[in-house]
């Protein structure tokens, strides 16, 4: 065995990556959501929200250039508040936080393909869950180029509703909106935020990364600001051609987007949703696993998770672990609350960068690339703010 990584992913696939996390399934069903509070103001609010993440993005983005290791978060928090405990606390919040989510997107996937093909719901969610976890042990490069396919299906498919909606004559609510509520705008903004967490998991590439210092803070920026270009898109075209009432109360708006404004079966864009679902769980599994990495070069007690593959390039036992924790919770765990505790980790992990990042800024302000000070504060005032917000019930 041996405790490197292998340097072989560039801008493109790490671009590629942080937009296909991003992106993954939720926007599918994210848009009706956001509409029924923002009404034909929702594109406002994504970028709104695009605009929230931005500070924490540019946060990570300066940390991944003064720390470009593997468990990034952890490392950002250990050193930027002197605290190793909370560091490995972090640390294993990100990977519960990836571990569940992935869990919870497999299932959905799973789902789907029962449905479709009728096979046993157990075998698979199995089948689906091995085959990715083999792609993720196989190598970081075949890992990230398949999570390159899944985004360019997922993003071929919002480019087809983008266009659909384009082309269609724009219903009554678009051409006689009434006027703009700010609240709802704002409340909207705050449910969309968690449309853009994902980006974070990009700095756990670190150690795979060519000339980390100059590629993570570019694919970082990039990755968000092609997200939030995306998502402004796909709910204009939503609001533009379906009716709000009907949009607000569809569990698949997409879908309804096409078949509103070019007629027949959608069923292809169902489809490119479980593409993307499967894009989802490859980069959960992928950065969970580089965490679990990092985490056992700093704490004895993970030690074991220390190693990589001679011949792969990647830690097997880490993704072997995390690959059943993703089978397992996905067999067995409610699906109901796991995208809410997941957010609730995120954002208090974004909490503790920024803190960190303020901290660590006032002892050593030079780095490869800086941010004002007033960034981090702004993020670490985004996250607080959005996370009161969902304990409060306003997401």
């Amino acid at each position: 065995m041996t405790e490197h990584l292998q340097r072989r992913i560039g801008l493109g696939l790490l671009t590629a990556y942080g937009v296909g996390v991003m992106v993954g399934a939720g926007i599918y069903v994210l848009v009706g959501a956001v509409a029924a509070q923002a009404g034909v103001w929702a594109p406002l609010s994504f970028l709104i929200a695009g605009a929230i993440a931005a500070p924490t993005a540019l946060s990570y983005a300066e940390f991944s250039t003064r720390l470009p290791e593997a468990a990034g978060e952890a490392l950002f928090v250990e050193k930027g508040l002197s605290s190793r405990f909370l560091g490995l606390v972090v640390g294993l919040g990100i990977v519960a936080a990836g571990t569940v989510s992935a869990g919870a997107v497999l299932r959905g996937g799973a789902g789907y393909l029962t449905s479709v093909t009728g096979w046993p719901d157990l075998w698979v969610v199995v089948i689906m869950g091995l085959a990715l976890v083999g792609v993720a042990i196989a190598g970081v490069l075949e890992s990230l180029s398949m999570a390159a396919i899944f985004t360019a299906i997922e993003v071929f498919g919002l480019c087809l509703v983008v266009w659909a909606g384009a082309g269609a004559d724009p219903v009554a609510d678009y051409t006689a909106p009434s006027g703009i509520v700010w609240s709802g705008v704002v409340a909207a903004a705050v449910l969309a935020f968690f449309a853009f967490i994902g980006f974070e998991d990009i700095v756990n590439m670190a150690e795979e990364v060519r000339r980390p210092e100059r590629t993570l803070p570019r694919a970082i920026l990039l990755s968000l600001l092609l997200t939030s270009l995306l998502y402004g898109l796909v709910s204009w075209a939503a609001v533009r051609v379906v009716p709000l009432e009907r949009l607000a109360m569809s569990e698949q708006p997409l879908p309804l987007v096409w078949s509103q404004a070019r007629g027949g079966s959608a069923g292809f864009l169902s489809l490119i949703a479980v593409a993307a679902a499967l894009n989802g769980i490859l980069a959960q599994v992928v950065m969970a696993a580089r965490v679990l990495f990092g985490l056992g070069r700093r704490h004895s007690g993970l030690s074991v998770f220390y190693h990589a593959s001679p011949r792969f390039g990647t830690p097997v036992l880490a993704t072997v672990v995390i690959g059943a924790g993703v089978i397992a919770g996905a067999l067995l765990l409610p699906v109901a609350q796991l995208a809410e505790v997941t957010s609730v980790i995120l954002l208090s992990v974004f909490v503790l960068v920024n803190a960190a990042l303020i901290a660590m800024k006032r002892r050593t302000p030079e780095a490869p690339f800086t941010v004002p000070m007033i960034v981090p504060v702004a993020g670490l005032l985004a996250a607080l703010a959005a996370l009161v917000l969902s304990f409060g019930g306003g997401v």
